[in-house]
Formats: C-alpha cells, structure tokens, sequence
C-alpha cells in the first residue's frame, strides 16, 4: 500500500515499513531543463559538516556506502539507494534535492515525485509539479531525518539560486573552477644543416608498452610498431543475494556488500555492472553465482551489448512470464532470445511470493488480484471497507475484539474468553451500557476481523480520550482503559443514559452502518440518540427534550422529540452515521 504525501506532511518511516534498506527515486523533467539530482547528510544543526556526504555526480557514495547514487532507472530521473541501519550517528538528515543546470524555473516542470521503495513494493510517494513553485532554481524534495527513530518529511521548499546556493545554505563551500593554464610552445626540432629534411620524432612505445589510443603515427621510415594485445580481463563473480529481500517487478538490482536490496520495477542492470557495482556478464539479478564462460564475440575486454547478455546457456534466472517480471522491463531478454550468442532455453523460477503456475495475465489469479488485502506490517490494517487486520507480532499486546468476529488467522494465534468481572457486569446491568463478552487474542499471527459488513475505522489514542456507543466496538488494544460515563440530562425514552470513554495509548476500531460525519460542536449542535457514533471526551452531552403542551394535546408528533445537545469548545467534535438504530 502506498502513502500519498502532500507538501509539509510527516510520518514515522515505521508507520510506512519495517526495511531500512531503502530504494528513494526521483522523477523530475521539464521543456529543455538539465537537472542535478543529490543528496545531503547533515548534522544536527543542518550542515554539511562532512562533505564526504554531498551524494552527486561527482561522489557518488559516502565512504561506508550508506548512501549511494545508483543513476537513472525504472522510470526515475535519478535514484539512491540508502541503507539506514549504516548512517553514522553524526548524519542526523537526509535530504534529497534538485537542482536546475542551466536557464530556467521550477514553475517550468511537469509533474514529478520523490518515493520509496522497499523490498521492491513503493511504500511512500510525494508528488509535485510546476504549480507549486516560481522562480526556484533549487528545491529540497523530502527528508529522512531522527527523532524517535527515523522518519519521512515532504518538504517541497526551494531558492532562487541553483546547485551552489542550496551547497551555501547547508554551509557547504563551492570551488570555484579555474581556467586551464595554456599549453607552452613545444621546442624546435632537430634541423640538420644544408637544407636536410628534419625528421619530426614520433610516438614508440617502449617494449611491452600498451598502444595509445586511437593509434600514432611512426616515424618515416620507421615500421609502425605492432600493437599488443590485452587479454579480456575475467568478470568478477556477483554473490548471492540476501534471501530476506525480495526484487520488485522486472527490477535486477546491482549487487552491493550486505545485500539485501531491492529497486524499483523497472529497473536496469547497468551494462558492466555501471555505479561502482560488478555485475557478472550475463547473470541477472537473483541469479545463483556461475562459472564464466567463453567471452564473447568482439573487442577484447569489451562486455556485450544490452539485450545479448542475459542468462548463461542453462542457467536459472527470472525470466518474463512470471508474475513481477513483465516482459521488456528490466533487462531480461524476451522468451526464446535467451542469454548471449548460443545461449538454449532458460529455466524458469516461481517468483517469490507467488505459487508456482499463476501467471502474470489472465487466468483466476488476474481475475481476483483486485481483492488481494494489503502487505504492509502494521498493528492496524484495513484490508477493505468492512475488514481489519490485527498483527499480534507487531508488539505482543493482546487485542479485544467481540466475540465471534473472527473471520479469518494467519500463524500461532490463541482465542480466549474475557469476561467483565463482577463489577462491571453489576455496572452494565445497571446502567444499560457495557461491552458484550470479548474474546481475547494473543500469539504470533494476524487476526481479521469483521461483523455484518459493517464499516470499520481505526481509531488511534495518543493519550487521548473519546466516547463511544457500546455497540459501535468491534476491537481495540488491551492497552487501552474503558469505564461507562453518564450523560447528563432526564433519561432517553427507550435508550442509555450511558455511553463508553476509553484513554490511554492504542487503536479502538469503531463499526458503522454506512458513511460517518465528523461534525464540530457548536453551541447549537444537536444529533439523534439513535444515530449518534461518538464524540470527543472534552464535550459535555446533554438530553435535549422538544415536548411543547400543544403537542400534547392533540395525537402525533414529528418522532424527533428527544435529541443528544453537545457543548464545548472549539475542537470538538461529534460522530453520527447515516442510520438510526
């Protein structure tokens, strides 16, 4: 599941995935613009007080290769590959800009993005385009940066001035090129006496000496001297990658000490393995290491072109059909062209994740991948409308959820019984306002949970309190404090005078009949009883009765006699659905 980020936005990297190997992608372009695309590492004051870690064209990694420019692939005007885990501890910020090379505005830009990529699936993405800048020549796209951990900013702010004013800003210094010196007179030749024809000296490399390149020219009279010949060095074998990271779609990936990288889909190997990583002549990404065989046809030391050196004759690799890996992405030749000249049939391997035999078109799995649930790890998922997942991992806190709701569990998870005790069963039979028996979950597993079809939202606490209907609670962390609270007022014909206020730090999963209204209170904000969700702990909720004499006197009414009257101040809110109960 990807999140959308607008400009300004913040969130914890844990809230948008658990890797911290982390593939970042820029996407920028505009009418005859150049740009530069970089990254900062700075310190705690925003300096770059080690330029070491100015990630560009020029320095392409910092010295322990936790940062690293990977180039132009997948779609991506640039891309990075940062390892999070490695930063040291004096790089407190990350940030990622753009740069104009040359004339020109960021207004004059199309639409772009900055995103993420773990394991190969995007979690993260901030799109921009040229509405929202002027006469910026330099913008600062989105930061990683600690606090708690690490997280991720969208930031969309920039100068006036290019590449040189965002290295000024971050207290970088900028050298400034110097013209190159003139070359000096070259010497008079030797010039024999009595009109003799000089002999100017030409270029011979001395014995076991490599030609120059493009050749020179000998001496007159002089044999011209036989070039040499340089063995083709061998390629030096990849390792094998990390199996705790997964390749995106169609993306090999360049191989790096520590493994466990994935980029995006899409993604090229670059030929010779291009960015400082080698890459085996032949071999793709995921591939198990192989013994190199015969060069190829053609200049000495020279790698072959791209889409002529894919897989070795036999050898395992990804080849397109499987699911992930579309045909004409990522460098993979087409079924039946194989790897190199020579080269027989591939054999195929189920892509991770996905069982053997489904293919990436058609068929039952095609049909149905628009209901696949979501992937990402966190304690609270949606995984549609009307179903939440809970994973019990996550942290080990046991969930609260109403008994029977249950639809479905993955891994070691224990369903116990949880009664009320004593007093609050005294409580619910006194005041009509209680939970019904819950079930409690504990293990290592996700649970999913859903009733009736009804709508479910997630409600974090962070300290906070909120009021809701008992039979408005699906779930909830057992983390969280519940007690009933009375509502002030004469009594509700037919209903509760009561309702639940639950605080503390954790998630509370409210169910609904349709599409809820968040409406803020106002001194004159009235709601049904019948179809009133929650509200906000800070209001005061009173019984508001509209009985007039009149009414009285003769038969019937409007049915709209007795309301729910909330007061506060501002910032709180109410909570109704578009039924009554």
């Amino acid at each position: 599941m990807v999140t959308h980020f607008q400009r300004g936005r913040k969130a914890r990297l844990s809230d948008l995935t658990l890797g911290t190997d982390l593939y970042v992608g820029v996407q920028i372009a505009g009418p005859g613009l150049v740009f530069d695309i970089s990254c900062f590492g700075l310190d705690q004051a925003e300096q770059l007080s080690d330029d070491r870690y100015f990630i560009f064209y020029n320095q392409p990694k910092s010295p322990e290769e936790s940062l690293q420019l990977l180039g132009a692939q997948a779609g991506d005007t640039e891309s990075f590959r940062v390892t999070l885990d490695s930063v040291p501890a004096s790089i407190d910020r990350l940030t990622f800009t753009a740069s104009i090379d040359g004339d020109g505005t960021m207004s004059q830009v199309g639409p772009g993005y900055l995103r993420i990529v773990a394991g190969g699936d995007e979690v993260a993405r901030y799109a921009f385009d040229g509405s929202e800048f002027t006469t910026e020549r330099a913008v600062m796209l989105g930061d990683f940066y600690r606090k708690d951990g690490w997280r991720f900013a969208a930031v969309g702010q920039g100068f006036d001035g290019g590449l040189a004013a965002l290295l000024r800003h971050f207290g970088g210094e900028v050298t400034e090129e110097e013209p190159p010196a003139p070359a000096p007179a070259a010497a008079p030749g030797f010039a024999p006496p009595g009109g003799g024809q000089p002999v100017a000296p030409g270029f011979a490399p001395p014995p076991g000496g490599a030609a120059p390149p493009g050749g020179a020219v000998p001496p007159q009279g002089a044999p011209a001297p036989a070039p040499v010949s340089q063995p083709a060095p061998p390629p030096a074998p990849m390792p094998q990658p990390a199996p705790s990271f997964t390749p995106p779609p169609g993306a090999p990936a360049p191989s790096a000490p520590g493994g466990g990288y994935a980029p995006p889909p899409g993604a090229p190997v670059p030929p010779g393995g291009g960015g400082g990583y080698p890459v085996h002549p032949g071999q793709g990404f995921g591939a198990p290491p192989v013994t190199p065989g015969p060069p190829h046809p053609g200049p000495p030391g020279a790698f072959p072109p791209p889409g002529q050196g894919g897989y070795p004759p036999g050898q395992p690799g990804f080849p397109p059909g499987q699911p992930g890996f579309p045909p004409g992405q990522g460098g993979f030749p087409p079924p039946g062209q194989g790897g190199g000249q020579g080269a027989g049939p591939t054999m195929p391997m189920p892509a991770m994740g996905v069982p053997t035999g489904a293919g990436a078109a058609g068929g039952v799995m095609a049909a149905l991948d628009k209901y696949r649930g979501s992937t990402e790890r966190r304690r609270w998922t949606l995984q549609n409308p009307q179903l939440v997942r809970a994973d019990l991992g996550i942290d080990g806190q046991p969930v609260m959820a109403r008994q029977g709701s249950m639809v479905l569990y993955q891994g070691d998870v224990d369903f116990g019984f949880k009664g009320g005790g004593l007093m609050r069963r005294v409580t619910t039979w006194a005041t009509g306002e209680g939970l019904p028996s819950m079930m409690r979950c504990t293990g290592e597993g996700q649970v999913y949970l859903a009733e009736e079809a009804s709508r479910l939202h997630p409600v974090e606490l962070q300290g906070d309190a909120i009021c809701v209907a008992s039979q408005h609670v699906l779930a909830f962390d057992e983390s969280l404090e519940y007690e009933v609270r009375r509502i002030d007022g004469h009594g509700l014909p037919g209903g509760s005078l009561f309702a639940l206020q639950f605080s503390g730090h954790g998630t509370l999963v409210v169910k609904t009949q349709g599409e809820p209204l968040v409406l803020p209170v106002t001194p004159m904000t009235f709601a049904d009883a019948n179809s009133v969700i929650a509200w906000s702990a800070a209001a005061q909720v009173l019984v508001a009765n509209q009985v007039r004499v009149r009414r009285q006197a003769f038969p019937g009414h409007s049915g709209e006699t007795t309301q729910l009257q909330f007061r506060g101040a501002p910032g709180n809110f109410a909570i109704v659905q578009p039924y009554e109960i």
